[in-house]
């Protein structure tokens, strides 16, 4: 039987990904904030990968924030941001070179390590350019992950991951609060005036399914050799065509109760779209769900 190490395993992508790996027959050690030992610390990590030596190990556990959440671009954040972000995955490197050799790991990047980049399509080639706490330790892990392959031979990949979706979204995510407030709406239990602000109508994402983006991971994982790989959709749409389209399936006129307020925007919200291909050309992965079909699985998943 395979086993697997998971952080993060109560957020979205860890709950999915730990689904997965079992209905596979893996045996499966899930740590999180509270659950288990802290990865932040060196000796803790040590110990847990001694004890379990995993085959795989995916880190997956974040600090980030969402861009209508209150930038606190201090130092506090910066290092409760690199002390998930960064330290706890050196710790795992280390400890899997250490202890667990041949286990092969994962670590979770996002397309925020490009900042705002110069072309609206990115791929692994496309200039690194941090622009917030969580984005420059996501960086900094990148070059851990690079480091530990080059120079000790550790098998440790990156996947550089767009914005995905679930049912298990957290609420504190625009998705969620779309959906959420149509569902509302749509039962009568809203009070009298009530509105959903959004902070920009225009703003244009890169949507996925998120249990499409843990498949890749383990097929990335499964590869002869590691490497990075962008996963994304490679789709353009519009925050207002999400909007459009859960009302539309709530059956309700979204212009009657949805407005756009972009001074709630602590951030600006560049346009990045991934270019996956090298990620399909090396597994064969590719979306199960187009953006419409996803949404409509958000919005019954989320009654």
């Amino acid at each position: 039987m395979k086993t697997a190490l998971v952080t993060g395993c109560k957020g979205q992508d860890g709950a999915l990904l730990s689904e997965l790996l079992r209905s596979r027959g893996y045996a499966v050690t899930g740590l999180d904030a509270g659950l288990g030992p802290d990865i932040t610390r060196a000796e803790q990590t040590l110990a847990v990968i001694e004890q379990v030596r995993p085959d795989e190990i995916y880190h997956l556990a974040a600090v980030h924030q969402s861009s209508e959440e209150e930038a606190r671009e201090n130092v506090s954040l910066f290092r409760q941001s690199y002390e998930v972000n960064f330290f706890a995955f050196l710790n795992l490197l280390e400890a899997a070179r250490l202890k667990a050799p041949k286990a092969r790991l994962f670590y979770a990047a996002s397309s925020h390590v490009f900042g705002n980049p110069p072309t609206e399509v990115q791929n692994e080639s496309t200039p690194l350019a941090p622009d917030s706490p969580y984005a420059f330790s996501k960086v900094d892990g990148m070059a851990a992950c690079r480091l530990y392959r080059e120079r000790h031979g550790v098998f440790a990949a990156c996947g550089i991951l767009y914005t995905h979706e679930s049912p298990l979204r957290s609420e504190r995510f625009l998705s969620k609060k779309i959906i959420a407030a149509a569902h509302r709406y749509a039962a009568g239990k809203s009070q009298p005036g009530e509105k959903l602000t959004v902070g920009d109508l225009s703003a244009v994402i890169d949507w996925g399914y998120a249990p499409d983006y843990v498949e890749a991971m383990t097929r990335i994982l499964a590869l002869p050799s590691p490497d990075d790989f962008v996963i994304a959709t490679g789709e353009r749409h519009t925050v207002r065509e999400f909007v459009e389209e859960v009302f539309r399936l709530a059956g309700l006129d979204w212009t009657q109760y949805v407005v756009e307020n972009r001074s709630i925007l602590k951030r600006a919200s560049p346009v990045r779209i991934g270019n996956a291909s090298k990620l399909k050309a090396a597994t064969g992965w590719k979306p199960s769900l187009g953006f419409g079909e996803m949404i409509r699985v958000l919005f019954k998943g989320s009654r």
